[in-house]
């Protein structure tokens, strides 16, 4: 069953949701006790066919805009697409309650609002998001999770997600009487929004634990993850011990609280994934030294508890955070250095490394004797992800072809046919995967499917055919795409309750391999016979491996077909496993004292395998050899259960327990009309004219925010002006198409720093319209128009220096299409186009004046890491009476405000040309171009605290010259050379806040005039 196509553009919509933090796949664990079993009532059927509605609509005005139906207890709403996800609902909807229920109790929580639960199937994998302001909302993608490297937890996987995900609405919506006071005050809980930058107070005072740093969110949602999972869980990950085995070997750095957010999170290849990894070690470290118990004394929001998450620290275990996280980084220090002596008890295997350096994440790759190569995909800061081939003589990486919607870890999913000499591949891999083909020698590339969801790609060397995954509506199916590779046949379907993941096929064509996760926490490899799996039968396995409780991944077939090499986690390092396919017996053939991953058996009888390092995985060789015993390491999760064995009786149990149909209060279908409600109200100060006014501000909208009534009414105590204009009004009602505004003598909080000003006197009724035609990040197209009619005006509604008639009517219609990407480690788009066309009229003095005006900007990297090259070109055409103000456009200045809360380099825009005063450049016809040079930002490490601290400094400079033909028939030329520094700090622990320094030369006919810039980019 395929998605709509109305399903699909409404991703961008979803969106909206994602302004908390996002549950990325991290790190896995060792079992300190088994899982909840699933119960036979838990497990999840085949999804039911579709069934005539049972509330038919009246008329099609009354269809929601995206058809969701609902299902709502007093504690939760569950939001899901009827049928497709209807067989999930019962089961989430139980471990939903199940969560509630543990987190009420463990953080003596009330929730101050019902949480809506939305499910959705945007993407080939799953993942999660939750919030709790402006409401207590969680996503939850039904795709399989990935489970590379044991970066996330083998189990069920909304068993985990939901424990995971409502823990983070717990530890953020947990409040006291004084958190109360507030919310009701406010009449709910606002969050920070760039118009009224007053919301970041606000947010603080009604809802103080989310202005917490993203360690302190994941490391307690993962501690919490593991331990209701009975210690299955990324608490006890094997993963997360090697992360830090290695910065101990290497003696890399591990990072303070503060530079973990300011450079730990941009320039190391995990990115954000190091809040999950330190976050989840420092809580851990923190019950096994204190106990579990202040853990949650620290996470609770009591009576008489600071509602500041360090000062809060101070007061539960008496010293400073930053002292707390020195002795933890000490301790962790002697654990791994215990460790690595523990491994080198027995000999350790030698590795020739064949790259000079660590290569970020990797996909599968391949070794090509051809060319002395390997064939594959890389991603590491300073680099767009790419596919390419590592020359193992030089040790140099031939770029074949950028990767879009590169994966972390897995990067892409790859197959090699050596005989045609093409690597296949996948992009948008966090959306819905495309397959491509790349002739590695030519570097011709070409699209194969577009949206087909299929991953772990392999070639069958007998036909050619290519077998890979497909992810939909939360099953998994094995497909089977043959030449010309036009389509896919579906081979089989799994039960909802297998994963299964890295296929490989053997030599001779005849057996397919692959690892299979189960939801009870098992995981496998499973081999097939192809003839089998063909012929349509129930697929069983002619050989089957467990090496609990590690995950077994990546094995392939070695050149004889008679064994597969893997990596397992089971001694609780990764190291490579030969699995004999005749005696079913599997032997470790190395002793890694990090990890070894991805094997590539050999004809000399050697492995390619990747090493694990601090600057990720390096391409290494290695000589097999059986051992008969490994060295092990020691889990600080299991050192926490032996410590405090408390934690054991953490578990939540299985959602089997939950008796779900008496909960349920109401069935149907999700009318954002219906759930509307206030959502906040609060003071603003805001600006007319040079004079402050002080007003409030209302939010009426439904939980998804599909529907959104905005509110501002506001007076001027002080200025002139009669009564009527001292009063101020400014109402919005948003749906996801459409705008309708309306607003009297118009103010704004931003015009109290600066000279652009937003304000106007007079009335406006304006109606917009919005449509995403593509949406295929980072390429997205959009449409718009937008007719709005004024009255009473002083000046133009565009141009602040300009007068206007009394009366204007306007209209403009276009397109704007982008696709641009960045590497990791950058703060600008890298690589790119955008365009932009939009034709327009402004009716007035009795005149139309129409217009065209567009603009298109191409973006390129330079070899220099994280800089690059753009040129923005824009001309537009003007028409009507030449005489009138109304038939030209205006240019000049930067047009930042000193406080300010549009784009931060405004140079780019077509109004702006700076050196030059606000709309004195005055054109018919105009056409202007800006080269723009990126510079490398600079990082800090170490300025400033936690709750405000400067992270970087981006340095750019730009020239630009602006062609122009004026209403008295000159044509006179203008020129700009500037530069402007950045410095990106962040406020409350994670809102950004931009400084920019600049300044700009402008020259025109003989005249030269130096723009001066400063100015703070709040939100």
């Amino acid at each position: 069953m395929n998605v709509p196509q109305r399903l699909r553009a409404s991703r961008l919509s979803l969106g909206l949701l994602l302004a908390c933090v996002s549950s990325a796949a991290l790190a896995q664990s060792e079992t300190v006790a088994p899982p909840p079993p699933v119960a036979e009532s838990d497990k999840t059927p085949a999804p039911p066919e579709p069934k005539p509605q049972e509330e038919k609509l009246k008329s099609a005005d009354e269809l929601p805009e995206i058809d969701l139906s609902l299902l709502r207890t007093k504690d939760f709403t569950l939001l899901y697409f009827d049928p497709a996800q209807t067989y999930l609902t019962p089961y989430i909807g139980r471990a939903t309650q199940n969560a509630l229920d543990y987190h009420k109790k463990m953080f003596g929580w009330t929730p101050w609002d019902r949480t809506t639960v939305l499910l959705k199937d945007f993407s080939d994998y799953g993942n999660a998001a939750a919030r709790s302001s402006p409401n207590n909302a969680v996503l939850l993608d039904v795709a399989p999770l990935s489970l590379t490297y044991e970066t996330f937890s083998p189990g069920e996987r909304f068993f985990t997600l939901t424990n995971h995900e409502l823990a983070h609405v717990a530890t953020m919506d947990v409040w006291n009487a004084t958190d109360a006071r507030w919310r009701k005050f406010f009449r709910g809980k606002p969050m920070p929004v760039e118009a009224h930058p007053e919301t970041i107070l606000y947010n603080f005072l009604t809802t103080p634990r989310v202005n917490s740093p993203r360690w302190y969110l994941e490391g307690s949602a993962v501690f919490m993850e593991t331990w209701m999972a009975g210690g299955l869980g990324r608490g006890q990950g094997a993963y997360d011990e090697m992360a830090f085995r290695a910065k101990v070997r290497d003696r890399t750095p591990i990072y303070s609280p503060l530079a973990l957010e300011s450079v730990g999170i941009v320039n190391d290849f995990q990115v954000g994934v190091n809040d999950y990894l330190y976050g989840t070690r420092f809580f851990s470290w923190l019950a096994l030294t204190y106990g579990p118990q202040k853990v949650n004394q620290w996470l609770r929001r009591d009576p008489g508890s600071a509602g500041y998450y360090a000062t809060q620290f101070r007061r539960v275990f008496g010293l400073r955070l930053d002292d707390g996280w020195d002795r933890w980084i000490a301790w962790e220090r002697q654990f791994q250095s215990a460790n690595l002596a523990a491994l080198s008890r027995v000999p350790l295997t030698e590795v020739e490394h064949l790259s000079k350096r660590g290569l970020g994440s990797v996909s599968r790759t391949f070794y090509d004797p051809k060319t002395n190569s390997l064939i594959g995909a890389f991603r590491y800061p300073g680099v767009l992800p790419y596919v390419g081939a590592l020359s193992l003589t030089t040790g140099e990486t031939r770029r074949l072809a950028n990767i879009k919607g590169a994966m972390l870890y897995n990067v892409t999913s790859m197959a090699w046919d050596p005989d045609s000499r093409t690597a296949f591949y996948t992009e948008d891999n966090y959306a819905y995967r495309d397959v491509f083909a790349i002739q590695v020698d030519t570097g011709k590339r070409t699209k194969l499917l577009t949206d087909a969801r299929i991953g772990d790609l392999v070639v069958n060397p007998k036909d050619k055919s290519i077998w890979g995954i497909r992810h939909q509506n939360g099953f998994s199916t094995l497909v089977r795409i043959p030449p010309p590779y036009a389509g896919f046949n579906q081979v089989h379907t799994f039960d909802y309750n297998q994963n299964p993941f890295d296929l490989d096929i053997s030599p001779d064509g005849t057996k397919l391999s692959a690892s299979v996760g189960l939801s009870d926490g098992s995981q496998y490899v499973r081999v097939w016979s192809i003839d089998e799996l063909m012929a349509g039968t129930e697929p069983k396995a002619i050989a089957e491996l467990k090496l609990a409780p590690s995950t077994p991944e990546s094995f392939v077939f070695a050149p004889d077909g008679k064994s597969l090499y893997g990596s397992a986690y089971y001694t609780g390092v990764s190291n490579i496993y030969r699995f004999d396919l005749d005696t079913q017996e599997a032997v470790p053939v190395s002793n890694a004292s990090t990890g070894f991953f991805r094997p590539m058996p050999q004809a000399d009888g050697s492995l390619i395998v990747y090493d694990y390092a601090g600057d990720g995985f390096t391409p290494s060789r290695i000589q097999p050899k059986e051992y008969d015993d490994l060295g092990t390491v020691t889990f600080l999760g299991a050192e926490v259960a032996r410590v405090h064995p408390e934690v054991t009786t953490y578990g939540v149990g299985s959602p089997a327990k939950v008796d779900l149909d008496p909960l349920i209060v109401e069935r149907g279908k999700y009318f954002p009309e219906k759930e509307r409600k206030l959502a906040g109200t609060y003071p603003i100060v805001v600006d007319y004219k040079g004079k402050p006014a002080f007003g409030y501000h209302f939010t009426i909208e439904d939980p998804l925010q599909f529907k959104q009534l905005n509110l501002d009414l506001s007076v001027s105590p002080w200025g002139g002006g009669s009564a009527w204009e001292r009063l101020h009004a400014d109402i919005e009602y948003q749906t996801l198409n459409w705008r309708f505004r309306y607003w009297h003598n118009l103010t704004s909080f931003y015009d109290l720093f600066g000279p652009v000003k937003r304000s106007r006197k007079g009335d406006s009724l304006q109606i917009g319209w919005r449509k995403t035609r593509i949406y295929d990040p980072p390429r997205t197209l959009d449409l718009f128009a937008d007719v709005a009619g004024y009255t009473g005006l002083e000046v133009q509604p565009e141009a602040q220096n300009v007068k206007s008639p009394r009366r204007l009517l306007t209209a403009q219609a276009g397109a704007r299409f982008k696709n641009e990407t960045r590497s990791l480690g950058s703060i600008d788009h890298e690589r790119g186009i955008m365009a932009e066309a939009i034709a327009s009229g402004v009716y007035g003095n009795s005149n139309l004046f129409p217009r065209i005006e567009g603009g298109i900007a191409f973006g390129r990297p330079l070899p220099l890491k994280n800089s690059s090259l753009w040129l923005y070109a824009q001309g537009g055409v003007a028409g009507g009476p030449g005489r009138d103000p109304l038939g030209s456009f205006y240019f000049g200045s930067f047009r930042n405000n000193y406080v300010d809360d549009r784009a931060v380099k405004r140079y780019r825009e077509i109004e702006s040309f700076p050196g030059f005063d606000i709309d004195e450049i005055s054109a018919r016809s105009f056409a202007k171009a800006i080269g723009e040079w990126n510079l490398p930002p600079v990082r800090f490490a170490e300025v400033g605290v936690p709750s405000f601290y400067l992270s970087s400094v981006r340095p750019a400079v730009f020239a630009g010259v602006l062609a122009t033909r004026r209403s008295d028939g000159k044509s006179p030329t203008y020129a700009t050379v500037g530069g402007q520094l950045d410095f990106n700090m962040t406020i409350a622990l994670r809102l950004p806040m931009v400084l920019s320094l600049g300044a700009a030369r402008g020259y025109a006919q003989g005249r030269r005039k130096t723009e001066w810039l400063a100015s703070l980019k709040i939100l």
